[in-house]
């Protein structure tokens, strides 16, 4: 199944929808990764353009994976593993295409935002069914920027909350899609 995961932290929305650069966490990381090696995602790229969160990243996942956390934690290792880290969208499309020989089916994900080109979640499991290579899109701070949106194939349907109420934390979201997505369901 090739599904790229992607955490977009630019660019992204803050709460007065301005365009922002957010900073990575590292909880976010380690669920992350955790929820992309359970459900047999190929990669968790990390996309920021700042230097110093890319060296963040790195060392984060150098713990994991060749220090003591390696040994430590041999299961996180196996999750640290997938991550990547991309200066931009460009760069991740560019890096999953040079792996698969082909461009990935960009799908961006959008808790709020009605879009005409939504893909519903039944039509984008079928396409990962297919073995299509499909890149999929979490936004970090308050979601990913309009442009992000526009230049992504498709957006998947929000997850519905109740009561109108949908502001997930990104590993909540992304637990929840991938499962809707590639959790084993009819």
């Amino acid at each position: 199944m090739p599904l790229y995961i992607g955490l977009v932290h630019y660019p992204v929305y803050n709460k007065n929808e301005q365009r922002i650069a957010s900073a990575v966490t590292p909880v976010d990381l380690h669920d992350l990764a955790r929820v992309a090696r359970t459900y047999g995602a190929r990669k968790l790229l990390v996309i920021t353009p700042l230097s110093d969160q890319q060296g963040l990243v790195d060392r984060i996942c150098n713990h994991w994976t060749a220090g003591f956390g390696a040994s430590y934690n041999p299961h996180r290792k196996k999750a640290i593993e997938l991550v990547t880290v991309a200066p931009s969208l460009e760069d991740a499309v560019l890096s999953i295409h040079a792996t698969e020989g082909e461009a990935p089916f960009v799908l961006a994900t959008d808790a709020n935002r009605q879009k005409e080109n939504m893909l519903s979640f039944p039509d984008a499991r079928a396409m990962i069914r297919q073995d299509r290579v499909v890149f999929l899109l979490f936004g970090t701070a308050w979601g990913l920027d309009q442009e992000v949106l526009q230049q992504s194939n498709a957006v998947l349907e929000p997850v519905p909350g109740v009561d109108g109420y949908n502001h997930l934390s990104v590993r909540a979201a992304a637990a929840i899609v991938l499962d809707r997505l590639v959790g084993a369901y009819p």
